[in-house]
């Protein structure tokens, strides 16, 4: 299956192809800031399931960490995907593909909410120990 997506004018298009390795929430200060909100949606993909279809001379990206590089739409500013080398996934932002059925399984950087989540789901203190983390279960 594929799902298409776009950046909040339009400009630059993606897809992504298959299913996402991850589904979840991010709490980390890096994500809270970079979405604008309290928590962050993401989906994991491998990356030669996501592909730019159109606009990619509008594509900007941004490097805080070498954990992750940003990139955006270099027009309207939408946020579009986050690439991971350092675990070789890429975070497609959950709101770029709305066809997705987002099923969330796991809370991670749960240790830095400013949103306490009572969901039921796993809430780890950062990572899960495959992706580098302790793996370590934080109680809600």
């Amino acid at each position: 299956m594929s799902h298409m997506g776009s950046c909040f004018c339009g400009a630059v298009e993606l897809e992504v192809d298959g299913a996402p390795a991850a589904m979840g929430y991010c709490h980390c200060r890096s994500c809270r800031s970079w979405s604008g909100g309290p928590v962050n949606a993401f989906s994991l993909w491998p990356p030669q399931a996501v592909r730019l279809t159109r606009g990619e001379q509008h594509v900007a990206s941004f490097h805080k960490t070498p954990f992750s590089r940003r990139r955006f739409c270099a027009r309207c500013g939408g946020h579009l995907m986050t690439e991971h080398p350092t675990i070789g996934l890429v975070d497609v932002f959950v709101a770029t593909i709305p066809t997705l059925d987002f099923a969330p399984a796991v809370h991670v950087n749960y240790a830095e909410t400013v949103l306490p989540v009572r969901d039921g789901l796993p809430k780890l203190k950062d990572f899960p120990k495959e992706l580098g983390g302790s793996g370590e279960v934080v109680r809600e």
